[in-house]
C-alpha cells in the first residue's frame, strides 16, 4: 500500500507480519488439499522440500530484497534498477502483469476457498436457503464485504487480520497437534504410509517417473514440488510493506531500523509456515488420517465432473477443507474428544474469516505497487495513484475473474502459482545481478554471489516446471499481461500533451539566478536551436532576415539534448551561457524536446510586455514518422507540438511561428 494510503502510519513489525500473514497463513486452508491433488501420498516430503526451499532459498533472497528496497517497492523495483529506457518500462510492466495475477488470484482463490469452507459446513447448509450456498454467490459476496472495509481504512484492516491471524494459528495448532499425537500414539499409521510409498502406492495421476522405492520416492517428490509453490507466497507482500513497518520509538521512520525489523518480520513468518506446513502435511496427506477418496472431486468416464441433484459438484469432504475436515471429526481415526460439530464450525468460521481476509495483504500490495509505477510512467490515468478509485476497480476485476473461474479453487492455483513463482524469480534475478554489480569482490560476497546463483535456479527451475504442467497459469498471466500493457499505451498516448513537468534542475546557483531574472524580466524570442557548425550569431542574423525580427529585440536560443525518453516527469537541469553576447539556454536530461521548449516559453512569457515568440525551422519527415517520435523519443513535428501545448495557456500564452 503507498504511503498516501497510509497516511504515514507505522506498526510495530509483529502486525505487519499478521497483515502479511492473512495471505501468507491462510493458505493452509486449501494448501492440503491442493499438495494431495499434486503429490498424493508422498505430500509430507515434497513439503518438506517446499519448506527447505522456503528456507534456505526465499528467505535469503528477500533478506537481501529487504535491505536494497526501503520504500516498499519489493522485487520489481530491483528489477527496475537494472535497467533504463522502454526497455526495462516494458520489463517492469510485465512484471507488474505477473504481480497483478498473483494479487487479483490471492483474493480470488482465498475468497473461493472461504465459500467453499462455509457451504461445506452442515449448519450452513441446514439453515441456510439453496440459493446462498452457490459457490460463485458466496464468492462474490465475500469479495465486495473486503472491498468496502478498505474504502472504511486502514487502521481496520491491520486490527483484524492481528485478530485473524491468532485466532486461525491457535486452532489449526490445536487439529495438526491432535493429528501429530495420534501419530505418536498409534506408529502403526506411520508405517501404513510408509508402505504405501515403498510399493509405489502414491495416488498421483500420471506420475512423471515410475517405480518403487526410497530413490523413486524422493525423485518423485523433487519433480512434483513446485506445484506446492503457494505455500511460498507472502515473502513479495512483506517488502512490499516495508515502509509501514515502525523503526523506533522515537523514529519511526528510521530506514536501517524498519530495514531490521522486516528482516524479523520475515524470518518469523517463514518459520511459523513452515511448522505448520510440515504438521498439515502429515496429518492430511499420508492417507491414514484422511482416507484418499475424500480429495478428490467424482468424474464420468469423459472426464467430466458429476453434479448432484441440486447442481453441486459431488466431490470428497477433504476437498479444499483438509483442516476443517479433521476439525468436523469426520475421519476415520478419532483424534480429539473436542472435534465435531461445534468445534469444527468454530474452525470453519475461523478459516472462512482468514481466507476472506487473506484479500486484504493482496489488495494492500495491488494500491502499493499500482501508484508506484503505472501513474508515474503516464502509463495510467491520475486517478490511479487515489486510493479508493483503485479499491472499486480491483473489486470489479475480482468479480469478473470470480466469474471466469467459476470461483473455482482449482482452476485458479495454476494462475495463482504463476505469479508467485515468476515474483520470487524476478527477486533472485535482481538480487544475484546487484550482487554482481557490486564492486567488492571478497571471499564474502563471491561466496554470496554463488548461493543466489544456485537458489536462482532452483527457482527457475521451480517456475518453469509449474509453468511446464499448469501452462493455464501463464495464459491467465499473459492477459493481465496485455491488459497491463494495452491500458499503458493508450494512456501514455492519451496524457502525451500534459506538460508532464516537475521543475528544474540548475547545474549551480549562478545558473539559477540567471534563470530567474530572465523570468523576471521577460523574453520576447526564443529560438530553439540545434547544434550545427553554424555559430548561434549567424543564426540569430538568419532568424531576425527570416522572422523580421528587429536588430533591438534581443534574441534567447535554447538547445535541449534528450535524457531518458521513455521517462513521463519531466525535470531537465538547465545551464545558461553566453556566446557572442547572446544567451543560450542549454537544457540536458529531457524526457521530451517539445515539452522542455514549451515549458520554457510558458515561464519566459509570464512576464513579457508583449507575447513571447517562439520562432522554429520546419521539421524534417513524415508526418506518421514524426507523431511516434513524439510519443515515444520525445522528438518528431516539434513546432507542431509545442503550439498543440501551449494552447491552452491562459495569460500570456507564447505564440508559435514557423519558416524556411
Amino acid at each position: 500500500m503507498s504511503k498516501k494510503c497510509s497516511d504515514g502510519h507505522h506498526y510495530i513489525w509483529p502486525l505487519i507480519m499478521c497483515l502479511c500473514g492473512v495471505d501468507y497463513f491462510s493458505t493452509l486452508g486449501y494448501q492440503p488439499s491442493i499438495a494431495f491433488e499434486g503429490a498424493g501420498l508422498l505430500s509430507p516430503v515434497a513439503t518438506f522440500i517446499l519448506v527447505l526451499v522456503t528456507l534456505l532459498g526465499a528467505l535469503p533472497i528477500y533478506h537481501f530484497v529487504a535491505g536494497r528496497t526501503p520504500d516498499g517497492v519489493g522485487s520489481v523495483g530491483m528489477i527496475e534498477q537494472l535497467f533504463r529506457g522502454w526497455i526495462g518500462k516494458i520489463v517492469v510492466l510485465i512484471l507488474v502483469g505477473f504481480a497483478a495475477t498473483d494479487f487479483v488470484v490471492t483474493k480470488t482463490l482465498s475468497a473461493a476457498d472461504a465459500a467453499a469452507h462455509l457451504i461445506g459446513n452442515p449448519l450452513y447448509v441446514q439453515f441456510f436457503p439453496s440459493w446462498m450456498q452457490g459457490q460463485i454467490v458466496v464468492t462474490m459476496f465475500l469479495l465486495v464485504l473486503l472491498a468496502a472495509l478498505f474504502l472504511k481504512g486502514y487502521d481496520e484492516v491491520v486490527g483484524i487480520a492481528t485478530v485473524l491471524v491468532i485466532s486461525y494459528l491457535s486452532l489449526s495448532f490445536l487439529v495438526i497437534g491432535a493429528g501429530l499425537i495420534q501419530f505418536w500414539a498409534k506408529p502403526e499409521l506411520l508405517q501404513q504410509w510408509s508402505q504405501a510409498v515403498m510399493a509405489g502406492q502414491y495416488h498421483i495421476t500420471d506420475p512423471p517417473i515410475s517405480g518403487t522405492g526410497i530413490w523413486v520416492a524422493l525423485g518423485l517428490s523433487a519433480l512434483i514440488f513446485p506445484k506446492l509453490a503457494l505455500g511460498m507466497s507472502g515473502f513479495e507482500t512483506g517488502v512490499l510493506h516495508i515502509h509501514l513497518v515502525k523503526g523506533t520509538d522515537e523514529d519511526p521512520s528510521n530506514e536501517h531500523q524498519r530495514i531490521v525489523n522486516t528482516r524479523k518480520l520475515l524470518v518469523s513468518a517463514a518459520l511459523i509456515m513452515s511448522i505448520f506446513l510440515l504438521g498439515s502435511a502429515f496429518v492430511t496427506g499420508t492417507g491414514t488420517l484422511i482416507p484418499a477418496h475424500e480429495f478428490h472431486v467424482e468424474k464420468d468416464d469423459a472426464g467430466r465432473v458429476v453434479l448432484d441433484g441440486a447442481g453441486h459438484e459431488r466431490r470428497g469432504r477433504a476437498v479444499d477443507r483438509a483442516l476443517a475436515y479433521l476439525a468436523h471429526g469426520e475421519g476415520p481415526v478419532p483424534l480429539c474428544p473436542l472435534f465435531g460439530p461445534i468445534f469444527g464450525t468454530i474452525y470453519d468460521i475461523s478459516t472462512i474469516l482468514i481466507l476472506w481476509f487473506a484479500g486484504a495483504s493482496a489488495m494492500a500490495g495491488l494500491l502499493n505497487m499500482v501508484p508506484n509505477y503505472l501513474p508515474r510512467y503516464g502509463m495510467a490515468p491520475e486517478w490511479a495513484a487515489a486510493y479508493r478509485p483503485l479499491v472499486l476497480v480491483f473489486l470489479a476485476i475480482n468479480l469478473t475473474v470470480t466469474l471466469i473461474f467459476k470461483a473455482d479453487v482449482a482452476a485458479q492455483g495454476g494462475a495463482y502459482a504463476t505469479g508467485v513463482l515468476v515474483l520470487m524469480t524476478s527477486a533472485c534475478v535482481g538480487s544475484l545481478v546487484h550482487v554482481w554489480h557490486d564492486g567488492r569482490r571478497t571471499l564474502g560476497n563471491r561466496a554470496r554471489m554463488i548461493y543466489f546463483g544456485l537458489v536462482t535456479v532452483v527457482f527457475v527451475y521451480t517456475t518453469a516446471a509449474n509453468i511446464w504442467e499448469r501452462p493455464d497459469g501463464v495464459k491467465i498471466a499473459s492477459f493481465f499481461i496485455v491488459g497491463t500493457l494495452v491500458i499503458a499505451g493508450i494512456s501514455r498516448y492519451r496524457r502525451a500533451f500534459e506538460f508532464r513537468f516537475d521543475g528544474f534542475h540548475f547545474e549551480d546557483q549562478a545558473d539559477e539566478m540567471l534563470w530567474l531574472d530572465m523570468v523576471e524580466s521577460g523574453i520576447p524570442i526564443l529560438v530553439p536551436h540545434r547544434p550545427s557548425n553554424r555559430s548561434v550569431s549567424e543564426k540569430a542574423d538568419e532568424i531576425r532576415v527570416n522572422h523580421r525580427v528587429p536588430p533591438d529585440v534581443p534574441i534567447v536560443f535554447v538547445e535541449v539534448e534528450r535524457g531518458d525518453t521513455s521517462e513521463f516527469l519531466n525535470r531537465p537541469t538547465v545551464h545558461i551561457a553566453q556566446e557572442q553576447d547572446l544567451l543560450l539556454i542549454r537544457v540536458t536530461n529531457a524526457t521530451s524536446i517539445a515539452h522542455t521548449i514549451a515549458v520554457i516559453a510558458r515561464e519566459l512569457s509570464r512576464n513579457c510586455p508583449k507575447r513571447t515568440e517562439v520562432l522554429f525551422g520546419w521539421s524534417e519527415g513524415r508526418p506518421l514518422d514524426l507523431a511516434i517520435g513524439f510519443i515515444l523519443f520525445g522528438e518528431g513535428n516539434v513546432p507542431t507540438m509545442v503550439r498543440e501545448l501551449l494552447r491552452d495557456t491562459e495569460h500570456n500564452r507564447p505564440r508559435v511561428a514557423v519558416a524556411e
